[in-house]
């Protein structure tokens, strides 16, 4: 599923989980998450205000004390669910090191004071199981909305945004709005962080839902309301938009370019290939072509960057029509040989082919055959 994110009016954690609860996200699973971290004295309920959802969490003692950031990951490692233990620890890292860099301290002598709170600590699990139980794989987001002033904290008046805040802001897209509030908090900033969120306009997917959270402050001629949309990519006859890297080399071994493909490939690409080209100066010279999921691309052009040397890569959105297909495997002679096949034909595996073939002395093409013949049988 991927999930869009358009936060006109900022961020904060409990805004986004008031909008993947309305967007479906089962809250008893959310609880049982958030128990499963051993806190007790929390409530975490759930009110109409408007068309949006509100996340209210409460605690029996709503006291501040600094809280240590290893004593917090603890409670989060017991998280009954891994992935969702991983994501709300990512977040709590990249808190802990934006408080170390504005502190001028190391990450382990750091103390979280208001974000260490117990309601920031449900707000970070609860979101990454709502998350998780929605089945997201990938996040879009709009700009978000900075606004401006003042904000009273333990360590005195700070300017919007915080130093905390534009620490982990790093990288992500922003926009400046006429409000004097601080629209942008340490947890929302370090939850877009931590789920790898990719800016832009709204991603080619067909939409299923769409939810709203509700902020806690209200803004003179503006809702305080984070607008979150659920959908599908690509569409029920198998088209869908893919990734398309590109980039020239006229400097490498083959040898160099077979191993990239092919770590390419392992590595998740769809499909990797080498095409031959003329540069400039009449320089022979290869293109190496990427074709993958959206979500994948960050990973694999950095892969492609770091082992092709490359300076540049060129980022391109295409349309791909896939067949279905089945994978079934063929006895030929007592060696098995798997065979891909789609409405119009069948391919054998081409390694199990080299294979079946060495192992019993027939010729790779007769081993095709036989395939191909069992297949027809069928």
């Amino acid at each position: 599923m991927i999930l869009w994110l358009n936060p006109t009016t900022g961020l904060s954690g409990d805004m986004l989980l008031g909008a993947l609860l309305d967007l479906g996200a089962p809250i008893d699973s959310v609880r049982a998450a958030i128990s499963s971290t051993g806190l007790t004295g929390w409530h975490l309920e759930t009110e109409r205000v408007g068309s949006a959802l509100r996340a209210l969490v409460t605690v029996d003692d709503p006291g501040v004390d600094a809280r240590r950031p290893v004593d917090i990951m603890r409670l989060v490692g017991n998280v009954s669910s891994e992935p969702v233990a991983t994501l709300a620890t990512r977040t709590l890292e990249a808190i802990t090191e934006a408080k170390g860099t504005v502190d001028n301290r190391s990450p382990e002598d750091v103390e979280l004071f208001e974000i260490g709170r117990m309601d920031t600590v449900v707000d970070i699990v609860g979101t990454a199981a709502a998350l998780h139980s929605l089945g997201i794989t990938q996040v879009h987001s709009g700009p978000v909305g900075v606004g401006s002033g003042q904000v009273d904290t333990r360590q005195g008046i700070l300017s919007v945004p915080t130093p905390m805040t534009l620490a982990l802001l790093a990288g992500a897209h922003t926009r400046g709005i006429d409000v004097s509030a601080e629209t942008v908090t340490p947890t929302g900033a370090a939850m877009l962080g931590a789920i790898g969120v990719q800016y832009g306009p709204m991603p080619s997917m067909r939409i299923e839902r769409t939810g709203y959270g509700a902020g806690g402050m209200a803004f003179p001629g503006r809702a305080n309301v984070l607008q979150a949309v659920l959908g599908t990519n690509g569409h029920p006859d198998g088209t869908r938009e893919l990734t398309l890297m590109e980039t020239n080399l006229d400097d490498v071994t083959g040898e160099l370019l077979g191993r990239l493909t092919s770590q390419l490939l392992d590595e998740g690409a769809l499909d990797a290939w080498t095409s031959v080209a003329v540069m400039k100066k009449g320089r022979p010279a290869h293109v190496v072509h990427v074709l993958c999921t959206p979500e994948d691309a960050p990973r694999l052009q950095e892969r492609l960057f770091v082992e092709s040397g490359t300076l540049g890569i060129r980022t391109s959105t295409v349309t791909r029509t896939a067949l279905p297909r089945t994978t079934e495997i063929v006895d030929i002679g007592g060696y098995p040989v798997r065979v891909k096949r789609g409405p119009y034909g069948a391919k054998p595996e081409h390694d199990d082919v080299l294979s079946a073939a060495l192992a019993s002395g027939l010729p790779s093409w007769e081993i095709t055959a036989r395939v191909l013949e069992a297949c027809r049988k069928d």
